[in-house]
């Protein structure tokens, strides 16, 4: 395990989004999620179910998640609150602490959204890397959702090296996107998302929306499909159909039983058996098993292991930048 440079630190860090993302680029919180589940993490293990408690009034969720592994431990506590977005505020907001060996004292504060913004991306495209960096592939990218996790897959993808020949953003509202999130790429209304999966062989999904977001009938047989937005067991963004068709991916196959309704529904329904899941870990030890000849599905909930991880590695980051003199 890490040692930290001091068992009982002087004081807790406070990371903060810009700080965050000068500590750890998308690509490092990649090779840390990849690192990890290579090194023998096993995310069935590193922690607790996510708990959830209703806010009052039905203004959302607050969510605790612990994990505690050798490449991580700490806790993340968020709340999630989509009237946020009419008030100009995250719909995430939280705070995650890290404690590091071997007095496992509170050693650093990490801004809970801005962390969620980095490591899911990361968890997506480490699933799938192989497939995105192969040599030769250029990827039409439509991305459901432009807010910063739809933004935030863009930004990664571009980090780790995958050729994006075009990418896309299907908005129900485009005169509402944050110009600064989505750069000079293209903004289309839903009513054009049809043509936009059809002409696409990646897809990311990274909307709150309980329904299918598109046909998979219009995707081709070597797609890949990112699916990112919900962690609700009765919410989903892809249909029964690409359960069906796809190879499919998960984090954790008892997580995504219970947490995600791009599995639970298709497992319910009859389409999708258990035993096709293929858990992330095994794929990305082999990278022999990733099918092509048909797509691939990677559903993802968000599990506290991958916050520990790449949190860890921001802090780590951080004290590398301390010379043994002092601070550079």
């Amino acid at each position: 395990m890490h040692q930290a440079q001091n068992d009982r630190p002087s004081k807790i860090d406070y990371i903060g989004a810009d700080e965050l993302t000068k500590l750890l680029p998308p690509r490092d919180a990649v090779t840390a999620i990849r690192e990890a589940l290579i090194g023998g993490l096993d995310p069935a293990a590193a922690g607790p179910p996510r708990s959830i408690l209703e806010l009052p009034d039905a203004q959302g969720q607050l969510l605790a998640m612990p994990a505690a592994s050798e490449f991580g431990v700490g806790v993340k506590a968020i709340t999630a609150v989509p009237a946020n977005a009419d008030r100009g505020l995250p719909r995430i907001q939280g705070v995650h602490l890290v404690f590091r060996p071997p007095s496992y004292a509170p050693a650093a504060v990490v801004d809970g959204a801005a962390l969620t913004t980095l490591r899911t991306p990361a968890v997506s495209v480490a699933a799938v890397l192989p497939l995105l960096t192969r040599p030769g592939r250029r990827w039409r990218v439509a991305v459901f959702g432009a807010g910063p996790q739809g933004a935030g897959h863009v930004r990664t993808l571009r980090d780790v090296g995958a050729e994006l020949a075009d990418v896309t953003y299907v908005v129900r509202d485009p005169s509402r996107v944050d110009p600064a999130l989505v750069g000079g790429d293209r903004v289309v209304a839903t009513a054009d998302a049809g043509e936009c999966v059809r002409r696409a062989d990646l897809v990311v999904c990274a909307t709150p929306s309980p329904a299918p977001l598109f046909d998979s009938a219009l995707l081709g047989d070597t797609a890949v499909v990112l699916a990112v937005g919900s962690h609700d067991a009765g919410a989903r963004e892809v249909d029964s159909a690409l359960t069906a068709r796809a190879q499919v991916l998960v984090e954790d196959v008892d997580t995504a039983l219970r947490e995600c309704g791009d599995i639970v529904i298709p497992v319910a329904e009859g389409v999708l058996s258990p035993d096709r899941l293929l858990p992330m870990a095994r794929a990305v030890r082999d990278d022999s098993l990733y099918a092509t000849d048909r797509p691939v599905l990677f559903k993802g909930s968000g599990m506290a292991w991958q916050d520990a991880v790449v949190a860890d590695a921001a802090v780590r980051s951080a004290a590398d930048r301390v010379s043994p003199a002092g601070r550079t």
